[in-house]
């Protein structure tokens, strides 16, 4: 008889699956087995056999790939903003690439296998709401009209999973000044894609609140660390990390940082948010990190760096950036 026996530092499925995913399991599995053309009952030796080879770095590059507008041409690498150092190793490009979140085409880490549908090109995206100049952008505007720095930021998953990389962007409140926000105005909702036909996850969960949500009060989204990322490690942005733009606010959990934004809306209410509304209980609209405040299913107090468990540190408030937005909260 085989036994499989879990290391100490192995956390069980149901703590770093959401809930909603782990209760129907069984569900998910058959649906996933179903998007690939294929039954529980036909899986056999090949389609085990199959997941047996690491992918090389050229395919999970090539894989992400996603077309870039003319105007980003000669914009990367951006000039690099000094201020911020991670303290640590930065992560291997690889590593950050096949290991990523992004629900709408995966519930696990591999979402990279699956963002071939997906089209990030051309793209645009609304700015509105409670603002004296609403209007849409198209990746040609941002390119255009904003200045492209590199930050070196640390990143920290509510799973307890971190890791260290540069992202190309510009603060997000630039942005915001060009809309020109209204004094009523007191939250930004974010909101992503909804294309069920380029991206599994969404056919495969179809009672999830669907398109991905996120928000920031507009204190946090005015401060400097907030950023709105176009690329990575010195490149435009790979699909399975946000392309062609993405939500960074390194003081707080990973899935405050939405992928692939496509509609930005200036309330005065605060706005409603995909875990928020999933699992209150467990995610908070704040999210802060926070080594005091644990998950209820687990502790926040340390973190373990992409790829290794055993690479551990401990998690420090505000992911290390309390001088940059303690004052938020003061």
């Amino acid at each position: 008889m085989n036994f499989f026996v879990r290391k100490p530092w192995d956390m069980h499925q149901s703590q770093h699956t959401p809930l909603e995913v782990y209760r129907q399991r069984k569900l998910h599995r058959r649906n996933f087995l179903r998007a690939l053309g294929i039954s529980g009952a036909s899986v056999g030796l090949s389609t085990v056999l199959s997941g047996c080879s690491k992918p090389t770095d050229k395919e999970i590059e090539q894989a992400g790939e996603a077309p870039v507008p003319a105007a980003a041409e000669n914009r990367y690498p951006a000039p690099s903003d000094e201020r911020f150092t991670y303290g640590r190793p930065e992560t291997r490009k690889r590593d950050a690439a096949e290991y990523t979140n992004f629900y709408e085409f995966s519930t696990r880490k591999d979402s990279w296998q699956y963002v071939e549908r997906f089209q990030p090109d051309p793209w645009t995206f609304e700015v509105g709401g409670l603002c004296n100049k609403p209007r849409k952008f198209d990746m040609d505007d941002v390119y255009k009209t904003f200045q492209l720095e590199e930050r070196a930021y640390r990143h920290r998953c509510v799973e307890t999973w971190a890791m260290c990389v540069p992202w190309t962007g510009f603060p997000l409140r630039e942005l915001l000044r060009q809309v020109e926000p209204q004094p009523a105005a007191k939250f930004v909702a974010f909101e992503t894609f909804n294309r069920p036909s380029e991206a599994p996850g969404i056919n495969n969960s179809p009672d999830n609140p669907w398109p991905y949500s996120e928000g920031l009060t507009v204190a946090e989204a005015m401060n400097e660390l907030a950023l709105l990322a176009t690329g990575i490690y010195g490149e435009p942005m790979p699909k399975q990390h946000g392309a062609p733009i993405r939500l960074v606010v390194p003081w707080k959990y990973g899935f405050k940082s939405i992928k692939s934004i496509a509609k930005i809306t200036l309330t005065d209410k605060q706005p409603s948010t995909f875990w928020n509304t999933l699992i209150p209980h467990e995610y908070g609209f704040e999210a802060n990190v926070d080594p005091q405040v644990s998950h209820p299913r687990w502790s926040q107090a340390r973190e373990w760096m992409l790829p290794d468990r055993s690479n551990r540190f401990d998690t420090v408030v505000y992911n290390g950036y309390g001088e940059f937005v303690g004052g938020l909260y003061s």
